[in-house]
């Protein structure tokens, strides 16, 4: 938001007062009038004004802060997990199939608990979920596609941009905005960023244009993620990923296909590479990563899609300091100057966009 006045509800409520404060709201402005019309032009004016200040503002930041921790910790030890098994399981699209099946069979097994109660979606909310499905398959499509023809430090101060082109999606799709400090603290995480993954850039100018088609991609993803999840379908975390990761599935092993990963596992199998301890491996890998989901889309839905791009960035510093500890990876001086700067941002977000929610007495 551009500004908190104090007439607008305080951000730190609770779901239940936040939905008294809007009730009271409009109230005041019906009256007691019974007009249809009036009615309705009040509730729209409602709804948007909730949609535009943005679901996470009525929880907690002890509960957003727990969330981030879980995804953050299950993030970045995910991120060497894979670097661990691609080492000796060199099919990315494959693992990527294997990822969303696990996500599938997870989900399905706790609705056959109990876990999960299916939502009645229409004709047209169906269409929407194959869509999501399909943009987040043609994400990581474009991700890999654009590392091969540009250099890694190129493709990481990139894709370090992602906080900024989730602001654009809000500002030009639904009107939001936020408050100026909010702003002004994304400058020190993706300046971070770029001098943490500082070194050779080189690039082809199709090579550029594909990285920043997934960074903006990478940006609906997430922001199409939170309006599932708080916008007029409100589906729950889990539902929605054990509605889109059948789908997810398929089209990663179709893809896998058409690139010859099948052809190649089919190879890299008949020659022994798939040992027991292989297959231990990606089963660790698989529940894993369903448990990165469930808690990537709870975290979505209640700490907002914003911070959910400021984490990424913060997960690609901390990769690059694990890197140094665990794997020797050497960096220059101006690549810790870098990590420091974005972890300094990253608290000053945190300070500006989640502590100051804090709720205030009300008259």
């Amino acid at each position: 938001m551009a500004s908190i006045s104090e007439k607008q509800p305080q951000l730190s409520m609770d779901e239940s007062e936040f939905s008294d404060y809007h009730e009271e709201q409009r109230q005041k402005l019906l009256g007691d009038d019974d007009d249809v019309e009036k009615q309705a032009i009040v509730e729209e004016q409602t709804q948007a004004k909730s949609a535009q200040e943005g679901a996470e503002y009525s929880v907690s930041t002890r509960v957003k802060m727990i969330c981030l921790g879980l995804y953050f910790a299950m993030n970045l030890g995910l991120t060497l997990y894979n670097k661990a098994v691609l080492d000796k399981f060199a099919f990315p699209w494959l693992m990527t199939t294997l990822h969303a099946t696990c996500a599938a069979v997870g989900c399905y097994a706790l609705l056959l608990a109990g876990h999960i109660k299916l939502s009645y979606l229409t004709r047209q909310d169906n269409y929407v979920l194959v869509a999501f499905s399909v943009l987040f398959t043609i994400n990581i499509a474009i991700s890999n596609v654009s590392l091969e023809m540009v250099s890694v430090p190129f493709h990481q101060i990139a894709r370090s941009t992602c906080p900024v082109a989730t602001i654009l999606i809000y500002r030009w799709f639904y009107g939001r905005s936020y408050a100026k400090a909010t702003y002004m603290a994304l400058i020190p995480i993706v300046l971070g960023v770029g001098l943490s993954t500082y070194g050779d850039y080189y690039f082809s100018l199709m090579g550029a244009s594909l990285t920043f088609l997934g960074v903006f991609l990478a940006a609906i993803k997430t922001v199409a993620t939170n309006r599932l999840l708080t916008g007029s379908l409100k589906l729950p975390a889990l539902e929605l990923l054990l509605r889109m990761s059948p789908l997810a599935a398929v089209q990663s092993l179709v893809y896998a296909y058409c690139t010859g990963e099948v052809a190649n596992f089919t190879k890299f199998t008949a020659e022994g590479g798939l040992t027991s301890s292989v297959v231990l491996a990606l089963l660790g890998n698989g529940i894993l990563a369903f448990m990165l989901n469930v808690t990537s889309f709870q975290t979505n839905k209640l700490a907002g899609a914003l911070t959910l791009s400021v984490c990424g960035n913060l997960k690609q510093c901390l990769t690059i300091l694990l890197g140094i500890i665990l794997f020797n990876v050497r960096v220059g001086p101006e690549n810790g100057a870098g990590m420091l700067v974005t972890l300094l941002g990253a608290a000053w977000y945190s300070k500006v966009e989640l502590s100051v929610k804090k709720p205030a007495p009300r008259s």
